[in-house]
């Protein structure tokens, strides 16, 4: 299998293109760098630099090679950031789709995988982990500008016949067992598991928790967290799954399980053995209180099942963040 991997310099597009390699599959990366590391991608790698908004450069990169699927990473991803600027978040998260989808179809490339989000969901109704069924109603541009893409993903499906795998991604963390790879120092500040691991690593004065009035238990947001290997390695068999079957699919990645921000900060003092320190803040625009996912669907259709656990994601990222690869800000 020949697959292009667009943002395969990025954190999940690139721990998906060590997947693909160890699968034995031939793999292409195409990345602006704008946030992706050119060091993550192996040097055995064809790496080409472009931007996913100008055609011309897409249209090079898929000239170069005949390509079974092409996966798509190269997404703008920050809620807070999303909320100040969502004319950006539309022309990334959108526009860029409509661009390579437009230039896949000249190519005559027919399969195409894209990294959804569980924004796309909203605020659930209800506190039980959600399938792929549940109502759409983003609130924030983030989680609006991936529902656009999805629809427009599946409209060219109708029209020109071209088939998918939309994954719909819960909170990502950890890093590859090689050290080799984790999420850039430079892409950090945003992601919890890593904040509160650069705080216990003296590379911050705090934590911040960002609002403690929530509907849950102890007043935090609830997040489904799932490990990089396990996500990447779904996204190999998905392409797989693809290739031989030419059927579209929607499937949420997570683990059926939930954690509070505040469950994750302790969980995280107690496998470090150390008092971490922490600030409560009011809460962040645009953050729903609980999201967990059911992964019944990936389960069954992909024969795939997470296996690392929360504890695992803190260790490895902690051990990767005290000796990272690439560490430009």
């Amino acid at each position: 299998m020949r697959v292009l991997v667009v943002g395969g310099a990025g954190y999940i597009g690139s721990h998906t293109v060590y997947e693909l390699k160890r699968a034995g599959h031939e793999v292409v990366v195409f990345d602006n760098l704008s946030t992706g590391n050119r060091e993550a991608i192996p040097e055995d790698v064809v790496f080409f630099e472009g931007d996913l908004q100008v055609a011309t450069d897409v249209k090079k990169v898929l000239a170069t090679h005949k390509f079974d699927i092409v996966m798509h990473f190269a997404a703008k991803l920050i809620v807070p950031e999303s909320v100040e600027q969502p004319i950006v978040y539309f022309e990334n998260n959108v526009h860029g789709v409509a661009i390579l989808l437009a230039e896949m179809l000249i190519s005559g490339v027919n399969n195409v995988m894209f990294s959804s989000t569980a924004a796309v969901y909203g605020e659930p109704d209800t506190l039980d982990a959600m399938d792929e069924n549940a109502l759409l109603n983003p609130i924030n541009p983030y989680g609006t500008s991936k529902r656009a893409a999805e629809d427009l993903i599946k409209a060219v499906e109708i029209s020109n016949g071209m088939k998918h795998v939309i994954f719909r991604y819960f909170n990502v963390a950890g890093a590859d067992a090689s050290g080799e790879i984790g999420l850039s120092p430079k892409n950090a500040p945003t992601h919890l598991i890593p904040a509160i691991n650069e705080t216990a690593l003296g590379l911050r004065p705090l934590f911040k928790i960002f609002g403690t009035d929530y509907p849950t238990a102890d007043g935090t947001c609830i997040r489904d967290y799932i490990h990089i290997t396990d996500l990447a390695i779904a996204h190999v068999l998905g392409a797989e799954y693809l290739i031989k079957t030419k059927k579209s699919q929607i499937l949420n990645l997570g683990t059926n399980d939930g954690f509070s921000v505040q469950e994750i900060f302790d969980a995280t003092e107690k496998v470090l053995g150390q008092k971490i320190a922490l600030q409560l803040e009011s809460r962040r625009a645009g953050d729903p209180a609980m999201l967990v996912a059911s992964n019944n669907k990936a389960k069954e259709i992909l024969g795939w099942n997470p296996t690392h656990s929360v504890e695992d994601m803190i260790i490895s990222d902690y051990n990767w963040r005290k000796m990272p690869k690439f560490t430009n800000r």
